[in-house]
Order: C-alpha cells, then structure tokens, then sequence
C-alpha cells in the first residue's frame, strides 16, 4: 500500500500524525507526505511545523488518500488545484479517507455526493452543502470512503482500515504497540455526552 497524507498550512496536527503512526507500521506499507509545494506548512496556531516531502505534482496517484482537517480546509474547498488533485488520485485509489474536516475537502471535490459520510460534530451541516449525508459517527464507511470524525477519531479509523486490508491481528498488534487504550478522565468527549452549556461554548469558540 502507498498511502499520500496531504498536509496545508492551518492543519490540525494529530488528523495527519494519528493515523500516519497507525499506517506506517503496516510490514510493506509507504506512507508519503504531499502538500502544494514542497518544504513546511504550519498548524492552525502556528505553532509547529510539518514537512511536504512532495508536491502536488510529483504524486499522481496512491493506494490510500488521507486528508486531515483543520482551519485551513477552509481555503482548500475553494482551491481548484488541490480539488482537482483530489479527484485525480481519487480515480485508481482503493481506498479515499478524511478526518475532521477533511470530508469537507472530499465533499467539495465532488466525492462524497449521495454518500454517507463523517466529520467534526460542528461542522457536519456543510457537507450536506455539497450533497453528502452527514451521518456522524466515529468514522463512516461508504464504499472505499472512510471518512471519520474530529482528531483523534482519525487513530480508530486507521485501525479501522489497517483490519480490513491487513487483519484484525495486525491492527490490534498496532495498537497494543502504540498502547491505544483510551481512558480519558471525563466523559465529555462528544455532543452527546457533554454539559449542554460546554457544547454551546464549544460551538461559539468554534465558530467564532
């Protein structure tokens, strides 16, 4: 498997970096950094950078896509080029994968017409914009689409991915290696769960 994870300035950081540390364990699976042009984009603070080993233009195809999400998907929804990039590795993948806001960039691209599909809980409504179903959920699998929801979703999804081409055996290897066994100290962890009053604060900060 040759997997292209994209990275653009204002990323969410863990979307690419979560399932990059599932994928790349996988025996004879590459895993490829791709952004506009070569060299460094920047998280949404600014605060840490990652590098683009290859441009947009020196990767023309991929076994698996991934796009993270974050404030900078904002941009690429509206950008032809990596849209257009988009739908060309999207043609001979096997498999086409977003987290967070990343099925905001699928959607746009046309991808994820009539299809089910996740993301982050707040920002699932635009994808309805583009024609998907906004299902929700940790992750969504509709045909060779796994699109999952915010951040750290994106770990489960991998391992998601990671049993169905490579075995429930691998995968639960990956995990036990990257002791992937969460025990957060709330149970605030979506909409669902969380104080009504948190939810409309997060919401506000949000969207803000």
């Amino acid at each position: 498997m040759n997997i292209a994870i994209l990275l653009f300035d204002e990323m969410t950081v863990l979307d690419a970096i979560g399932p990059y540390d599932v994928l790349r364990q996988v025996p004879g699976w590459e895993v490829s950094f791709v952004g506009k042009e070569r060299g460094e984009v920047r998280s949404e603070d600014g605060g840490l950078g990652l590098i683009a080993d290859e441009a947009l233009a020196d990767r023309t195809e991929a076994d698996i896509l991934l796009v993270p999400g974050g404030a900078g998907t904002r941009a690429l929804c509206e950008d032809e080029a990596v849209l257009d990039w988009v739908r060309v590795l999207d043609r001979a993948t096997k498999w086409t994968t977003s987290v967070c806001t990343g099925s905001s960039v699928l959607a746009a691209a046309g991808l994820l017409h009539d299809r089910r599909a996740s993301g982050h809980w707040i920002y699932l409504d635009e994808l309805r914009e583009h024609g998907a179903d906004p299902v929700g959920g940790r992750w969504v699998e509709d045909g060779k689409y796994l699109t999952a929801a915010g951040v750290s979703a994106g770990i489960d999804m991998a391992l998601h991915l990671v049993g169905l081409e490579a075995g429930p055996e691998v995968a639960q290897a990956i995990q036990l290696g990257i002791e992937y066994d969460p025990q957060p100290p709330f149970d605030a962890g979506s909409p669902e769960k969380a104080p009504a009053a948190l939810v409309d604060a997060v919401r506000a900060f949000e969207l803000s």
